[in-house]
Parts: structure tokens; sequence; C-alpha cells
């Protein structure tokens, strides 16, 4: 007899809502929520297989413990033993800065892994913390920091209300949106367009994005910033500067862009001057107008200036905070607003890397920077010598994955948080494996940060743990308990103790609605079956939102929620500047210093040219990183890695359509089947990212079939933004030439059962 359940989407970060279908303890049919408050029945083919994901056979379903060099399927109780037995004494023998942490993308889309990754390295003390989002967004965390005084602070457009949308390096039709959650975002853009608006692409791409546009701009590559620049300079020239209030530094901006003409950045980026005029004019002309860029404008050269210039061109129009602009977002489980005023700022480089001295962004290290983290020694400190992989794969998505895949090997230990045996976990000293999502419960705690419309939503458990499975939340607590001197505690513990530290800080604020009540008292008024729900009450009494304890009794609060399964609305974004400025000077400052310090560089680009072909990446909408390709309703027919080429690139280099093609980066070289297409622009060809499943010892049985190769091991990690940390995946130069080489067999790994 089958029964169906609300769940919120966790594939990517549209979030959408979906209403499974389930018989017996599997999920058989995915549709979309059409009762959901924020996607109103919008799903996509991810959502659609969200059944075959959560009962892929691969899933491991019990944890692994190397053994005499093999991993071997052990008890929970054996498994953290292990982790205690082997982090600990690298801790107390060499310092917490010799155990790293890796964060993957995965852990924004669960609850657990948005709690207790911050208790995990607060508890250990490393600043060896890498994640994926130096290979992603870093550099718009870094220019709202540096802008805004806060890293989280990104304002997102105002997709249901604007006149003019320009996009550049974004192609939501494929990505479903990064940095803006917006379910149907396709469905928003067709609107805009409805109503009379317009929307500019700015790719080297003709993608599907880029169909639906009014104006298409094939860029080069890796020159966004120059073109946003220009753009810029335009508005300054001809008097169209409205520049939003509570700004500071607009006349000092105007001198530091001066070079900057249109004239100046054409041959660059390959665009025509006067186009770089019509772009300007018609954005400072629209009513209403907002500018967006995403991972094609964060993964290059210059990605931080590109992420500044972004939200310049909204601050001088005036579109900043407003209805139809780009505003910032407020999560229902957001700290309690504090008063408007001067705060601490945002600060670059308090700590550096130990071998090629990175300097430190929002408390992180580049990933690129991992593997010789591990495996060169200097004076300057131990290297890493044990490293807590959660939901990450840098085998693939980090700068040359078989240098990494050695140092792997050479770690004294290692444990890795994933459901799957892939490319990195098969490194692992112990696997710990995390449950299906159908079996754990969700609320979007990061991705409500830059959703498009304020609500809030929580879906509970669609299928109860079976007995031998264990929640990830209580994975990542008894992980936390293992690696600080605490294994054996009761994992409950963990929560308590955040909630005790949260209620004693929020008493003491004399803006918090709690200010100067006992905090003992407070907690014994939380709801909620467990400490994760607990916290989820404690965030939302406490939010932007809530009941304050009963101070607001129409508030929000964990009851209130439950009892909303398809979520609660609370309305429009709306402008909230000055409130969430963080700046040491309580405004918005135009030329911070690090940003004035590397323009130099962007003015040393004007006269670059790349000699040859350049590599750029691309999205498809059934793929998510690493994570689907196994799943076979997800990959297959245009979902493949092949490389995409211009026909008159491919006639003059000899390449035929389906023709095995040797592309050599930096780091190394690749072999993929050549598509050729005039979707990219001459100069220009492209690999997915995401590929590569082919090494031995993974549990990947699908996704080894056709493994793709692994683009980001055309890089050797030497490029980076300088100021974010990030590395550069788009425009990068690259050799191309015919070949014809034999794929290799694929291994894979045995397991042996329990006994």
């Amino acid at each position: 007899m089958s029964r169906t359940a609300l769940r919120i989407c966790p594939l990517c970060e549209a979030t959408c809502g979906l209403s499974l279908t389930i018989e017996g303890t599997r999920v058989t049919h995915a549709r979309g929520d059409r009762d959901d408050v924020f996607s109103r029945g919008f799903i996509c083919p991810k959502g659609a297989s969200f059944g075959a994901l959560d009962s892929d056979p691969d899933r491991l379903r019990t944890p692994l413990v190397r053994r005499d060099g093999e991993l071997r399927e052990a008890t929970w109780e054996e498994a953290f033993d292990a982790v205690a037995a082997g982090v600990r004494p690298v801790v107390e023998r060499y310092g917490p800065n010799a155990v790293g942490v890796v964060l993957g993308n995965p852990n924004v889309h669960t609850l657990a892994g948005a709690l207790y990754p911050p208790v995990l390295l607060a508890g250990l003390g490393t600043r060896s913390v890498f994640t994926a989002s130096t290979v992603d967004q870093m550099p718009k965390h870094v220019s709202s920091g540096l802008l805004y005084g806060d890293a989280n602070a990104i304002p997102v457009p105002d997709l249901d209300r604007t006149d003019h949308l320009l996009l550049i390096g974004a192609n939501p039709l494929e990505s479903n949106g990064s940095l803006c959650t917006a379910p149907d975002f396709p469905g928003k853009l067709k609107a805009l367009k409805a109503r009379g608006g317009t929307l500019v692409v700015i790719d080297p791409r003709r993608t599907r994005t880029a169909k639906l546009a009014d104006r298409h701009i094939a860029i080069r590559p890796g020159t966004d910033a120059l073109l946003l620049a220009a753009m810029a300079r335009v508005l300054f020239d001809e008097g169209l500067v409205e520049p939003t209030p509570h700004v500071q530094g607009v006349e000092e901006l105007s001198d530091a862009l001066r070079e900057f003409t249109p004239e100046a950045v054409a041959e660059a980026c390959d665009v025509e001057a006067g186009l770089i005029r019509v772009l300007a004019r018609d954005l400072a002309a629209a009513p209403t107008a907002a500018v967006y860029g995403r991972i094609g404008s964060c993964t290059v050269p210059h990605g931080t200036l590109a992420s500044w210039l972004v939200d310049v061109l909204n601050i001088l129009t005036g579109n900043l905070d407003r209805p139809g602009g780009a505003l910032f977002p407020q999560a229902a489980t957001d700290k309690t607003p504090r008063p408007a005023g001067p705060g601490r700022g945002f600060a670059l480089g308090r700590w550096h890397s130990r071998v090629s001295r990175h300097p430190e962004a929002k408390g992180e290290l580049p990933l690129s920077a991992l593997a010789e983290e591990i495996d060169t020694a200097t004076e300057d400190g131990e290297p890493i010598r044990a490293l807590i992989a959660v939901a990450a794969n840098p085998v693939l998505s980090a700068p040359d994955g078989d240098r990494l895949d050695t140092a792997l090997d050479s770690l004294d230990f290692m444990v890795s948080v994933d459901p799957y045996l892939n490319e990195t976990s098969r490194h692992a000293h112990v696997l710990l494996p995390p449950p299906p999502p159908s079996r754990s419960p969700h609320h979007d705690f990061a991705l409500n940060t830059l959703a498009v419309r304020h609500q809030v939503r929580y879906t509970r458990p669609a299928i109860p743990l079976e007995p031998d499975r264990m929640a990830e939340t209580e994975i990542l607590a008894r992980l936390i308990l293992a690696v600080t001197g605490m294994h054996g505690a009761d994992p409950a513990a963990v929560d308590q103790m955040v909630i005790d530290q949260t209620l004693g800080k929020a008493v003491k604020e004399p803006h918090s609605p709690v200010h100067g009540r006992d905090p003992r008292e407070l907690a014994t008024r939380l709801t909620g079956d467990d400490g994760p729900e607990r916290r989820l009450d404690l965030m939302l009494r406490l939010g932007p939102y809530g009941d304050g304890f009963g101070v607001r009794p129409d508030g929000l609060t964990l009851e209130k929620l439950l009892a909303h399964p398809h979520g609660i609305d609370l309305g429009p974004l709306r402008p909230r500047l000055p409130q969430p400025l963080k700046t040491r000077s309580g405004k918005v400052e135009l030329l911070p210093g690090p940003i004035a310090d590397d323009l130099p560089r962007l003015r040393a680009a004007l006269a670059q040219r790349p000699a040859g072909l350049v590599l750029v990446g691309r999205r498809h909408l059934r793929s998510n990183n690493s994570w689907m390709h196994n799943v076979p309703a997800l990959t297959g027919g245009s979902n493949r890695c092949t490389l995409h080429i211009h026909p008159e690139d491919a006639a003059r280099l000899g390449v035929e359509d389906g023709a095995p093609v040797r592309v050599k980066g930096a780091g190394g070289e690749v072999t993929a089947p050549a598509e050729v297409t005039d979707t990219v622009r001459r100069g220009v060809v492209s690999l997915p990212h995401g590929w590569g499943h082919d090494r031995p010892g993974t549990r990947l049985g699908h996704a080894s079939t056709d493994p793709g190769v692994n683009v980001n091991q055309l890089l050797d990690g030497s490029l980076l933004d300088p100021l974010s940390g990030n590395a550069v995946l788009n425009g990068v130069p690259v050799d191309l030439a015919p070949a014809a080489v034999p794929r290799a067999p694929v291994l894979t790994e045995k397991l042996t059962p329990l006994t």
C-alpha cells in the first residue's frame, strides 16, 4: 500500500518542494509539490529522479574501517573507536593544524551539514580548513565582505519584479541558479520577458539561457572584470550615476576606473566599444535592473574584481537594495537583527598556508593548496597528517587530482563522511555513510539566505531509519566527540552545548528579544523530537520572524512551522540597508583597500591576449558536480563528457566530430570525444566538471561504465585569484590534438563482509 510524504529536494540550490510516493520503505515516484509556498509544483529531472538516487544500490549502508590495508565493514562503535584512535594522537603530538578538514558542496544541502561542521571546526581549532567554496564562489564572499563588512551578505536579483536582468557567467537554465535560490528560474526568466523586460546574457557559450536572451554577448573567457569596469566607466562619463544611499567612495571609484574605457577593453574582451556603451546605457535607463554574476565570472583570474564590479554596477545605478534590483534576503534562521551601525569589518589574510603562503579568506585556505599542504615539508609548521572529509570529493573537484590522489594515500589517517566509496573516500581509514535523503530531515539554512522570496519550510524524514543506519546528525555529533577528546560521551551533549552557548550569549545582547532572561528557563521551552529540532526551534524563535520566546505571540516557532507542511510564505524581498552592513564605517565601502590594490593587475590584463585555445567548463541540468553520475536516469543523452569545439577550430586542427581528442594543460592531459558545435565561440573549448570516474578502488557501478575525464587534471593548481584563493578554472590555455587512446579497464574494490 502506497502513501505520500513531502520532502524538500536537496539536489541543487533551487530547493523545490517534492511530493514522494512511498511503497513500504522505498520511494517509487517523485513529483513537484503544487502547494509548496516557494516552488509551486516546479520540478527538474534531478528532483524527478529522487527515488533512484535515494535507493542507489551502491550507497553504503555500513561503516567501513581499513584493516590490513583493506576497507572492511564494521560496526558504528568500531568505526568511531577507530576515528578517536586515529585523529586524537595527531592533534596531541603535532597540534590541531596537522588535522585538515575538507567540506564539500553537499554540506549546504543537508540539515546536518549546516549545523555540525562549525562545531567541529571550533572544537578542533585547526586552521587547515578547505571547502568547495574556493573552486566556486569564494570571490563573491570576499567582495561582499569588503563591500558590506559581511562575507555572507550577498544580494540577489529580485527576479519577480525586475525590468532588466544582466547575467554574466551564469546559466540558470542548466544550473537552476546558484547564490540565488529560485525554484523555476527558467519560468522566472520567461515571465520577465512576458512582462516586457529585457534579458542580457554575457557568456562565451550560446547556452540554453543565452538562447532565451534578448541579447547575447560571446565575451572572451576571463575578461569579465574588464567588461564590467568599462560599463562602470560609461556610467561615470555619461552622468548616469545615481548611487544607492549609504555608500562612500564614489569619487574615488571614478578615479580608480578612469583607464577602463570601452575602447581600452574592447580588444581584450572581443566586444565592440559601442556595444559596451549600449549595455551600460540600457542598464541605467531601465526602471529597475539587476546584474547577476556566477561561476563563470568567479572562477577566472580576476574573480573577486568581477564579483565586486557586479555589485558596483547595481550600486551606481541605484538598483542595490530596491525592489526590482538586487536585495539582501533575510532567512528565518538568521541571527536576531542588530541595530544599524558600524561593525568589525572584514579582514583577509589573518593567517597563511604553510607552503605557498596563500592568504586565508573567510577562515579557509585554497582547496588547490590541499595536496602541497599534505605532501610538502617546510620549517613553518607540520604538514597535514590527518584529514576529515565531509561530503567532499576533492580528487575530482580540485586541480591536479593525480597529485592529491597520491597525497591522500600518504596520510597517517583519514576519515570520510560520504554515502559512496568514491575517488576521494577510497583513501579513508574510516568511512561513515549517512542515510539516504528520504530518511533525513531537511531545512535549508544556507540557501534561504540567498532566496529570491522570504519563506520557511521544514520536512521531517519521509521514511524511518532502519536499525542498522545512523542519522547524519548523530554521525557528525559523534565525529565531533571522537576528534575533540570526548569520545564515548552522549552525542546529545553536542546539541545541548550549542543551545546553552547560544542562549547564554543571547540573553546578554541588548537588542535580543530575550535580553536579561534566564537561559535555563528558555531552554526548557524549546520543542522538537531531538537535539537538531530543538536547535532549529531556537534559531527560529530568535530569528527575524520568530516569537522571541513569547515576546511576539504570532512569530515563528518549530511547532508553527510543523503545522504548515508546505511552508510559510514570508513575503517578497525588502530593502534593508543600512542594517546588514558590518563595515567599520557603517556604510557600503565602494573602493576597499584590497580591491584598489588589485586593480593594477586588471590594468595589465588590458594588453593580454590568449595565444591559442582556452578552456571553459559547463553545467548540465541532470548533473551537480560529481554527485549524480551513478544514477542511470541522469546520465546519457546530452549529459556526456565531451569536448565542445567550434567547427572552424575543429577544421583547423583536424578534429572530427565524435573522434577522440587529446587535451593538454599545465597539470596534465586527458582524452575526450570531440563534439563539434557552434554553441561555443571560436578559440574556446569546453569540458564539463565532475567526471573522471575511472580510478580503481571505487564502488560506483554505473558511473564507471562511462567515466568521462577529470577536467581539473588539466590544471596544476598554480592559477588562483589572489584575493580569494579561488582556483582559476575558466579561460585557461590548453593544447589540442587528435588522438586515439584505448580506454583503461575500470577496477572496483571488493568489501569484506562483517562477520
